[in-house]
């Protein structure tokens, strides 16, 4: 019943995204917005398709119907109920059936957003491409990646469960499905991107709606990447949280990209200019992610979050080269209509340094991506494999990094257009102090090296920045000045900064030993005591294995593990963690007694401030909510008793695609989602 059903509603949910293309692109080509109206309906017809196929999927697991193959292969009847729930996105086919299901609910958002304009072409256009999308996936799982294949000869009567590390800590239950919501939410702007060069509608409008879809998209996969590094922090028991894995550079380098337009879309949205860069990085972020899912998917990367050989590779690469030829060609396509009537008058500018951010980042998905490729470049050519490790990624990153970071302390003090250098000095004067202060307690306190310290300084230059915009957004809205892209923005530079911060404390001043103790014996080390009370066996319905009983500084207890899982080739070690605002101190126990009375030898590493990565990411996650929370229509305009860029800087309100009258009282931003001039 369950293979039944879920390959029904596979086939019908694949069926309709067809379907529904081809019916929207009729209407569009043949200027018929009825059959518009009616390829809309197909949209609820991908999304019940999804769940059925979801349920029969989660129904199977839940119940151990081994009769799947998927299931024989992931499901264990020893396995606790949460894990069972979460095997669906640990291998292959339930991954893109995860995959589907989120598209399909991202697709039904944008229809409900845009209820009010079925017949709009943009819109037409953008759910028609969204269609093809969904429907390359769908069509995966009909034939390469099947979940709902069912097993060929015996059935066994029970299975090896999941992958021991995607058993053993409840964020592989959040991790995944937040890191989808963003790669996939990316499909949502690349649509409308691709919608607006169809219809010809590249003026500002229609960005000022797709800004908050990305950002959306963004923030997921954000708390994503951050419970990934917590994740392989606390699993994986190698005292590290980013190791640039080749997977996980994957989906970081769509990070970037996004990272660089949500801040040139001001740009545009203030200005008129950097159309062609806006509308670029969109499609760069889609056409990565379709990359990354042909790194993770088609075998071709050895990693502890990528997927054996699957041979699915092949057309996941066909549709990375059909989205870059598509992006490329729309974009020569409508080259003439995407000329900016606004020119950058003066370096001292927020224009100016927004387009220096952007070069920036674009340095940095470059060196990631580069480094991420090239080895796959070579063995394809010659067989050679090589392997490009962090001393690469740090060297050439850490100079981007850092002009990232004094960026992010000058940009939001910055006026549009020009600023003197009175109105400079006296914007940075205090942050910059601030700065000053920050190096001076870190030297004070033993902090050398320079990287340490530019990341020290600059952090608290860009803290002190990120304070002050705030406190006058906020002094000149109300508490309103915390929401929209300028306060809530600034919240999440606030993020940025902590998890800038912890990772160079953490990489710079972490100390570690392997303490060899005998049952009773006590060792000091970086100022903290650590004994050995003994060993304990471990026994759960899933695995086995020995865990050590260790006391810290005579209060904290700290118990290591080495865990036995009867179908894994070799023992997990579970890391035990203490963590602080100040540091934390991590265990490992790395090797394990002959007897009970034996000697064990214990891993210790302190690491600093490692605790502020995850606090970052949190104030990152709140900063995201902030930025994409609609300001009243009130708030539409800077207050009187709002002073400086503040008052330079007028304000769109955030319903303007519903509202496309109001553009006529904004000579530099003629276009509206609704209007249909290129405002050229």
């Amino acid at each position: 019943m369950n293979a039944a059903l879920g390959e029904s509603a596979d086939l019908l949910t694949f069926g309709a995204a067809v379907v529904g293309c081809v019916t929207l692109m009729l209407g569009l080509l043949r200027n018929r917005p009825n059959l518009v109206r009616a390829g809309r309906v197909y949209t609820w017809v991908i999304l019940a398709g999804a769940v059925l196929a979801t349920v029969a999927m989660q129904h199977a697991l839940i119940t151990h119907d081994f009769r799947l193959a998927y299931v024989a292969n992931n499901d264990s009847t020893q396995t606790p109920i949460l894990y069972r729930i979460t095997a669906m996105w640990s291998n292959l086919a339930g991954s893109i059936l995860l995959w589907g299901l989120i598209l399909a609910g991202w697709i039904a958002a944008t229809a409900i957003r845009f209820r009010k304009r079925a017949a709009d072409p943009l819109i037409g256009w953008a759910m028609a491409i969204a269609y093809a999308v969904a429907a390359f996936f769908f069509g995966l799982m009909l034939t390469g990646s099947n979940p709902f294949t069912l097993v060929k000869g015996a059935i066994p009567s029970d299975g090896p469960g999941p992958d021991p590390l995607l058993q053993n800590n409840v964020l592989v239950a959040f991790h995944p499905p937040l890191l989808y919501l963003g790669l996939v939410g990316f499909t949502i702007p690349f649509a409308f991107a691709c919608a607006s060069l169809i219809t010809g509608r590249v003026g500002e409008g229609w960005l000022v709606e797709m800004r908050r879809w990305t950002l959306f998209s963004w923030g997921f996969l954000t708390f994503g990447l951050i419970l990934g590094a917590w994740w392989s922090y606390k699993v994986l028991g190698w005292g590290g949280y980013w190791a640039w894995d080749p997977v996980e550079n994957a989906a970081f380098v769509p990070w970037i990209t996004a990272t660089a337009y949500l801040h040139s879309v001001r740009v545009q949205e203030q200005r008129g200019m950097l159309r062609v860069w806006n509308l670029s990085l969109l499609t760069a972020t889609f056409s990565l992610t379709i990359l990354a899912t042909f790194l993770t998917r088609s075998g071709i990367l050895a990693s502890v979050h990528s997927f054996n050989n699957t041979g699915i590779g092949p057309p996941l690469l066909v549709l990375f080269a059909a989205v870059v030829a598509l992006s490329v060609g729309l974009l020569a396509w409508r080259g003439d209509l995407l000329r900016s009537p606004g020119s950058i008058g003066s370096a001292a500018s927020r224009e100016a340094a927004f387009l220096v951010n952007n070069l920036a980042f674009g340095a940095f998905a470059l060196v990631v991506l580069l480094g991420t490729v090239y080895p796959l470049v070579v063995q394809a050519v010659n067989g050679q494999q090589l392997t490009v490790g962090a001393p690469y990624f740090n060297t050439l990153t850490m100079p981007i990094v850092v002009c990232i970071l004094f960026l992010m302390a000058v940009a939001p003090v910055l006026p549009w257009r020009k600023a003197s250098p009175n109105l400079l000095r006296r914007r940075l004067l205090k942050p910059a102090a601030f700065a000053v202060a920050v190096l001076v307690v870190a030297v004070l306190a033993g902090v050398r090296g320079l990287n340490p310290l530019l990341a020290f300084g600059l952090g608290g230059f860009a803290f002190a920045t990120a304070l002050r915009q705030l406190f006058v957004e906020v002094k000149g809205r109300g508490i309103t000045g915390a929401t929209g892209p300028a306060g809530g923005g600034m919240i999440v530079h606030i993020g940025v900064v902590l998890i800038a911060v912890g990772f160079a404390a953490s990489h710079s001043f972490a100390v570690s030993r392997q303490l060899t103790l005998n049952p009773g014996q006590t060792a000091t080390f970086d100022g903290h005591t650590f004994k050995y009370l003994g060993i304990a066996n471990i026994a759960t319905p899933t695995h086995t294995g020995l865990e050590a009983r260790v006391v810290m500084d005579n209060s904290v207890r700290l118990d290591p593990a080495i865990s036995d899982y009867p179908f894994a080739q070799e023992a997990i070690g579970t890391p035990s963690v203490r963590s602080t605002l100040s540091e934390d101190v991590y265990l490992t126990l790395a090797s394990t007694p002959a007897k009970p009375t034996s000697a064990v030898v214990i891993g210790v590493i302190v690491e600093p401030l490692v605790s502020w990565i995850w606090l970052g990411g949190a104030v990152m996650a709140f900063g995201t909510l902030m930025s994409a929370w609609p300001r009243r229509k009130r708030d539409a305009k800077p207050k009187p008793e709002a002073v400086g860029a503040e008052a330079e800087d007028a304000v769109i309100p955030e319903n303007l695609v519903d509202h496309p009258e109001v553009l006529v009282r904004v000579p530099i931003r003629p276009m509206g989602l609704g209007t249909a001039s290129g405002g050229q």
